[in-house]
């Protein structure tokens, strides 16, 4: 199993290397240079998560994660069952892990966010932080770790990575752009290895300086820079297994999923469970008023506006860096097209999608924009309808999605964040201000420690060099 980039100028490269990179070096981003045997049989998806986990990270990472050990293991499973095995410690998970409930007859909830910072992005970091520091022992190496957040990754990262012994992580958030609940889950960890920074500006802005970072080779080279944003293929890899899981539990007919999401790293990570046999339908893409995707379903043209600030903030996004990966696809994986595209929107701002592309894109995916005040009037419709179901914004941004589209079969919403993160917005919809749950009950009373910097790379990586111990 090799590793190609979707811009085609950089050369193929092992599983553990495209996830230590984070990022190829061309720009690009890397997928698989041929898609791993579709699973013949579900059955394994309907058992426990670490069950189904192990043999879809061994179908990746060949033969990076296949040797086994003296007790006849495979670090693919054992990196699985650390990650969301039975044995791991029960606060840490909820036994299913992402458990599926039922909203009517048709319709369910698969709930993301149960992890230790009570979201989606857990499901992918928990798997990340371990599958990293065995890589990098193996390695005798240490790295940077970059990541550009629009509130839930820096948490999830920051409680992957704490503490680790091989990864100095540093975080970029918008400044006021988070909740706070949000914000505290990267600021309060009290690990040495971690650092926050507040930039004044945007999440675009965030990523727009992480990809700048990669860009500058010789500084990359020095901090021995990664990335573990949504474009890091380990974070697809994680995600499609609950798609996997969710589809063969109900094995009903093709199934539908409506996905919350701004980066399309959640919805692609769907795509790629069909590619390994789920069997799933339709994949509609729910977006806030920061509607790049909907608008580029809709008309062909995918083209960068100002970010808004919504209800939703975890979806404030322009530039859903993840489309790439499918654009790949829908192109014939023409990498030459993909740079030609990318170059307009770096000089441009936008550009057209091929109309050959777009047929294909329809093909899979539908795309449906939320206003804030629809998101609202679903939180408080679900909270007063008699089941007393309280959702964040953003699975709320899902259910909203649905009203405007006409599916015949099993619906799938995904949950991606507990509405505890979302506290004010949760009251102001329903009345009723939801709590933390239990494990992370204190997080108010833990000191904080983060750092403030304007949106400009250069002071970012000045900030890097004088704390990164990955400097050399």
């Amino acid at each position: 199993m090799r590793y190609i980039s979707t811009r085609g100028q950089a050369p193929p490269v092992s599983f553990l290397d495209a996830v230590l990179a984070g990022m190829a070096p061309d720009g690009g981003l890397y997928v698989p240079e041929s898609w791993p045997n579709r699973f013949p049989h579900g059955d394994m998806f309907t058992r426990h998560f670490s069950a189904a986990a192990g043999p879809v990270l061994a179908a990746f990472s060949a033969p990076d994660l296949l040797e086994k050990d003296a007790f006849g293991e495979s670090p693919a499973r054992a990196l699985s069952d650390a990650a969301y095995g039975l044995l791991v410690d029960p606060l840490r998970w909820h036994p299913a892990v992402t458990p599926l409930v039922q909203l009517d007859g048709r319709s369910w909830v698969l709930e993301l966010f149960h992890g230790p910072s009570l979201s989606f992005k857990d499901i992918a970091m928990q798997l990340i932080g371990p599958l990293y520091e065995y890589a990098l022992k193996q390695r005798s190496e240490r790295l940077t770790v970059l990541c550009a957040t629009s509130g839930d990754t820096g948490g999830a990262a920051v409680e992957a990575f704490k503490g680790g012994d091989r990864v100095d992580l540093f975080v970029l958030t918008p400044k006021a752009r988070v909740s706070e609940v949000q914000r505290r889950f990267m600021t309060a960890s009290g690990a040495a290895n971690v650092h926050v920074v507040e930039v004044d500006g945007d999440f675009d802005e965030c990523q727009a300086i992480v990809k700048s970072i990669f860009a500058d080779q010789g500084f990359a080279t020095r901090a021995k820079v990664s990335a573990v944003n949504s474009i890091n293929w380990a974070r697809i890899v994680a995600q499609s297994i609950y798609y996997l899981i969710a589809a063969h539990t109900l094995n009903d007919g093709p199934v539908h999923f409506i996905v919350p999401t701004g980066n399309f790293g959640d919805a692609y990570s769907g795509w790629v469970a069909k590619q390994l046999g789920a069997p799933i339908d339709r994949i509609v893409i729910a977006t806030n008023a920061n509607d790049i995707l909907a608008h580029a379903f809709a008309t062909g043209r995918y083209e960068r506006g100002v970010s808004k600030h919504t209800l939703s903030p975890a979806m404030d996004i322009q530039v859903a860096s993840n489309f790439e990966r499918i654009l790949f696809e829908a192109v014939g994986r023409d990498s030459d097209q993909i740079r030609a595209l990318y170059k307009d929107l770096a000089d441009n701002g936008g550009f057209d999608i091929p109309e050959g592309a777009l047929k294909w894109l329809r093909d899979s995916f539908d795309a449906v924009a939320v206003s804030d005040d629809e998101t609202l009037d679903t939180m408080s419709k679900a909270w007063s309808a008699g089941s007393g179901a309280l959702f964040c914004p953003h699975t709320a941004v899902a259910l909203s999605a649905r009203r405007n589209m006409r599916l015949i079969g099993p619906i799938v919403h995904l949950a991606t964040a507990h509405p505890a993160k979302f506290p004010e917005t949760v009251e102001r919809a329903t009345g009723v201000r939801p709590e933390l749950p239990a494990k992370c009950a204190d997080l108010f009373q833990r000191s904080e420690k983060f750092d403030s910097l304007p949106a400009d790379a250069e002071a970012v990586k000045q900030y890097i060099r004088e704390r990164s111990l990955a400097w050399s």
